[in-house]
């Protein structure tokens, strides 16, 4: 298979699909692989890197899209590069459909197989494409929620751990997934109050014991997550429906309850936000304030340690990106049936479940078209 990667275009992401560890994988698998110039610049790998790997550096975005049979990125494709979609074409990134309807379009209507990371599921319910990054941006929210509470920024000026006779700042963490979960490592660690609050009990169960009188645990409800809230800091918002939007779990209603200068970290925005007052911002333009609370909503939290992030997910995505390439996507399904769960679009028609009812449209079964 002809398997390129170009430069991401999305504001201040500088994460690479492919690294040159990965491109020699390809390679030794009997592919081609195209890389586009500069492309892996923002993660620290240079062009003479991936020739080294085996692979061909091409000037532009355009001649990588016109040659390959599979892009490989990290992000969505930009309305810029909706132009290069073609029948047939493999996409292998994150999607994110169900907050999208316009992408999810353009790919159902252009013919475009797209395999998305976030979807990719294993038999024990697993989404390994998706924890790396769900543990990035998990740390990464207390590091920018604890920056954001600082008083230069707009915040309330409260330090996390606070210092011997004043009080220690409140977390609120809504989800106990895996963006939660390195949410509390990274708040506990950093001696805050933390209250952690979801619907799956032996998650909550595991968090205790682990933490013991660390945190306080507590089952999603409105009433108990408006009551948190109220007292809070700083809200991470943690919640995921793997392929479906996210739950508004945090109302507007709790902005005018809340301390002037708190902060919310919506890491869900990806998938449309689990706030009602959020809504996208870029690494450029990362703040906005709402009834005196601010909210940090970033679309691509881990593109701000690229390096790190990088590593990370293509660590966990090059083995099915090879299974892909190697075998040809119908037989690796058939092999791995985990690569079924990450088709989103086919043939024209949408196939995964959750972005289909997100925007009313029919879905398809993958496994009766491919």
């Amino acid at each position: 298979m002809i398997v390129g990667c170009v430069k991401e275009i999305k504001n201040q992401e500088h994460r690479v699909g492919i690294t040159p560890d990965n491109a020699r994988a390809y390679v030794e698998g009997g592919n081609t692989v195209y890389i586009e110039k500069n492309a892996g610049i923002g993660s620290g790998f240079a062009n003479t890197e991936y020739i080294e790997a085996g692979a061909q550096i091409l000037d532009t975005a355009e001649e990588v899209w016109a040659k390959a049979d599979m892009i490989v990125k990290v992000k969505e494709p930009l309305p810029q590069e909706f132009k290069f979609f073609r029948e047939g074409l493999l996409i292998y990134t994150y999607f994110h459909l169900a907050a999208d309807e316009e992408l999810t379009k353009e790919l159902r209507d252009a013919g475009v197989i797209s395999i998305a990371y976030e979807t990719l599921q294993e038999k024990d319910g697993s989404l390994p494409l998706l924890v790396p990054m769900s543990q990035i941006a998990g740390r990464l929210s207390l590091q920018e929620g604890a920056k954001y509470l600082e008083k230069k920024y707009g915040g309330e000026g409260v330090l996390l751990a606070g210092v011997p006779g004043t009080p220690k700042a409140n977390v609120v963490i809504l989800g106990t997934g895996t963006v939660g979960c390195n949410a509390c490592k990274l708040a506990v660690g950093m001696g805050a109050n933390v209250t952690i609050i979801g619907r799956n009990l032996h998650k909550l169960e595991v968090l205790d014991d682990q933490y013991h009188s660390s945190i306080q645990t507590l089952y999603s409800s409105d009433s108990n997550i408006e009551k948190a809230c109220k007292d809070a800091d700083l809200v991470i918002g943690a919640v995921l429906v793997p392929g479906a939007a996210a739950p508004k779990l945090f109302k507007k209603r709790y902005l005018k309850e809340m301390k002037p200068g708190s902060v919310f970290v919506d890491v869900s925005i990806d998938q449309g936000g689990c706030g009602e007052s959020s809504r996208v911002t870029s690494h450029d333009d990362p703040i906005y304030i709402e009834d005196g609370v601010i909210h940090y909503c970033v679309g691509n939290m881990p593109g701000a340690v690229p390096r790190t992030s990088t590593i990370a997910l293509t660590n966990a995505t090059v083995k099915y990106g090879l299974q892909i390439a190697n075998k040809g996507l119908k037989k690796a399904c058939e092999e791995n049936a985990a690569i079924y769960s990450a088709i989103n679009t086919f043939g024209g028609k949408v196939v995964c479940k959750g972005v289909a009812d997100a925007f009313g449209m029919e879905c398809s079964d993958i496994r009766g078209l491919l």
